[in-house]
């Protein structure tokens, strides 16, 4: 069986490794002939542990090839970006070009027999319209074309272990694509188990999943604003309460970043804008949260002239991933603020990055005046004594006991 994986980003390249080593023939493709040469020479383009070890095993073994031109395949892979947009309004709107077009382009070479397997996150219906553009570029009848949609399930620092070891869903248009996409899991998975649903109940499930985090860090800042407030100190408060058997609070942040927690939310408000109520405002608080942590940092500061250190700009410790990053968000909102600050992310290039001067971790001790720690990084947690001779504001709980 031929796989061709669509996209080779976060989820794709990760996923044509696992598939490969699974013993599939698979194809990674991408738009960006950058990105493929960068493979065919041998290398990743991202971070992630183990992964290029993974990457050479798969090359090696013979069974791993990339191209930036589409070919025939068993099955066709669609992992591409989901992100959203604010239209005229301010509403957010899930953006599905990239689908949209990834489904032409396959439709063109589909045949009956093939699978389509949608990977990324989207709204509900999307698989729906995945089809009927499946439909458009092949000719087939939309109600024989087999698509499933399997959304993705791991988390940067831990893909590697997670593609063969969470759970996964297939939710699926017709009974055939259901068993066709179950029998790849089940060949790759090691304990996970394959769930069968329908396509719809599939796309909400992902988007469940991610929303109930969100609500749950939402309801954890919102505790550090009033802590804050009352003199407490939020992250033991947290602690003690979680000794309760049936209380998960999850750790409080400088907001919440990452494509796929920092997105959901929305997907599912856009459509039921008149029931997400709890969903909605969660996602404003979360989104708020850059702000208040600036207030905070400005007014600590001892003269206007000091300069700022953050520590972090990733969306979660020890990654590259920066996609919605609220480190990132804090930093933006201290440039319009006129502050001068700098940061340090070890995951990060050194130097000019996007406006902001991203330096060592040696260079930020010695210049900052005020810290801010935005994030977990290793480097940070191995060198808290040096941390705590600065002034500084712990956004995470690093800092504590």
């Amino acid at each position: 069986m031929k796989i061709t994986v669509m996209g080779q980003g976060y989820i794709g390249l990760p996923t044509a490794i696992t598939l490969s080593g699974a013993g599939f023939e698979v194809c990674g493709f991408d738009v960006n002939q950058k990105t493929i040469e960068q493979l065919q020479s041998g290398k990743i383009h991202i971070v992630e542990p183990g992964l290029q070890l993974a990457f050479d095993e798969a090359v090696a073994g013979g069974h791993l090839h990339f191209s930036s031109e589409l070919a025939p395949s068993d099955v066709f892979y669609i992992a591409v970006p989901t992100p959203f947009y604010q239209d005229d309004s301010g509403a957010h709107k899930a953006d599905l070009k990239y689908v949209e077009s990834a489904g032409r382009m396959a439709g063109k070479l589909l045949k009956p027999e093939n699978l389509v397997i949608l990977e990324s996150t989207v709204p509900p219906r999307t698989s729906e319209m995945l089809a009927r553009v499946l439909s458009e570029e092949s000719g087939i009848d939309m109600d024989k074309i087999h698509v499933a949609h399997c959304p993705e399930r791991v988390i940067p620092g831990n893909m590697m272990f997670e593609l063969k070891n969470n759970d996964r869903i297939v939710g699926a248009r017709t009974p055939e694509a259901a068993e066709m996409a179950a029998a790849i899991y089940k060949k790759v998975l090691e304990k996970g188990v394959v769930h069968k649903t329908d396509d719809l109940t599939a796309e909400m499930c992902k988007l469940t999943e991610n929303t109930f985090r969100d609500v749950n860090i939402a309801y954890a800042n919102e505790l550090s604003i009033i802590c804050d407030k009352m003199g407490i100190d939020v992250f033991e408060l947290i602690k003690l309460a979680n000794c309760h058997p049936r209380v998960n609070i999850l750790t409080p942040g400088v907001g919440v970043g990452g494509h796929c927690i920092a997105v959901d939310p929305w997907f599912i408000y856009e459509q039921f804008p008149e029931e997400a109520k709890v969903i909605h405002a969660s996602r404003v608080r979360n989104e708020n949260k850059p702000r208040f942590v600036a207030e905070k940092v400005i007014g600590s500061l001892a003269k206007v002239t000091d300069t700022v250190g953050v520590l972090g700009l990733s969306y979660k410790p020890d990654v590259d991933d920066m996609r919605e990053s609220p480190s990132l968000e804090l930093c933006q909102i201290l440039k319009e603020k006129g502050v001068n600050f700098i940061a340090c992310d070890p995951f990060a290039p050194y130097g000019d990055l996007n406006g902001i001067s991203n330096v060592s971790f040696d260079e930020i001790l010695e210049k900052a005046d005020y810290l801010v720690i935005t994030l977990g990084h290793t480097l940070f947690k191995d060198n808290k004594e040096l941390i705590a001779k600065k002034p500084f504001y712990d956004c995470v709980g690093l800092m504590e006991k």
